[in-house]
């Protein structure tokens, strides 16, 4: 049976417009199971363990910022246990596909959940044949905000006929991990367009060239291309 596992993740607030979260992001990292990672996540595993991190779940955005269990590492391990996972990114069989809405110009949250649909829609029927391909497609999602989740159901259910939902963990899968990531790497891209980037951002990355260069580029190495 072929199978295509689709694990999703999002950054912001639902709901209203607040200026420290102007944008709503879903990343969907979606991985053909045909396509073996356990080495991948071995070495992964490995790396993080020999950094003192053994069976760590990473969370890209707090370790930017320095907050959560990251709050008392030094900058050095921090950006190494970033580097881990994006290497596990770069060298993976994996494609990445992000969306967004600006909630500045969203009236509410019928028009957050209308815009988000249809993205998520767009995609799934520009991209119809290659979902057909499968005769299981797995979406994996901690139901963290219960929006999206109803948006995910409703939307993959609508198109598709052989999705099956699961609830993730995400300390257990590091493709949940990576959506985290891609999710904070396209707030970076948004935020460096919009000249809003962070000083945490700005000394984590370095400077934009930077940002763009080892962080955006192997990002978008991976995005999914329509109808692949």
């Amino acid at each position: 049976m072929k199978e295509l596992s689709i694990f999703v993740d999002e950054s912001g607030d639902w709901g209203e417009y607040d200026y420290h979260s102007p944008f709503y992001i879903v990343s969907l990292v979606i991985h053909d199971q045909s396509y073996d990672l356990t080495d991948g996540i071995r070495t992964l595993n490995e790396k993080l363990s020999r950094l003192g991190f053994d069976g760590h779940c990473v969370h890209s955005g707090p370790i930017i910022r320095g907050e959560e269990e990251y709050r008392n590492l030094d900058f050095d391990t921090r950006k190494r246990i970033f580097m881990t996972l994006m290497s596990f990114l770069r060298n993976e069989e994996i494609r990445i596909k992000t969306i967004h809405i600006e909630k500045k110009h969203i009236s509410d949250n019928v028009e957050s959940t209308s815009k988000l649909s249809k993205q998520i829609a767009s995609f799934i029927k520009t991209n119809y044949e290659f979902f057909l391909g499968y005769d299981l497609v797995k979406v994996y999602y901690d139901n963290g905000q219960i929006e999206l989740n109803k948006i995910l159901s409703s939307v993959f259910n609508a198109l598709l006929d052989n999705v099956e939902f699961r609830r993730v963990l995400p300390k257990d899968y590091a493709l949940f991990q990576v959506a985290h990531m891609a999710c904070t790497l396209e707030l970076a891209e948004l935020k460096m367009e919009n000249h809003a980037l962070s000083k945490s951002e700005l000394f984590f990355f370095k400077d934009e060239r930077t940002l763009r260069k080892n962080y955006l580029k192997p990002l978008n190495h991976k995005r999914f291309n329509d109808s692949i």
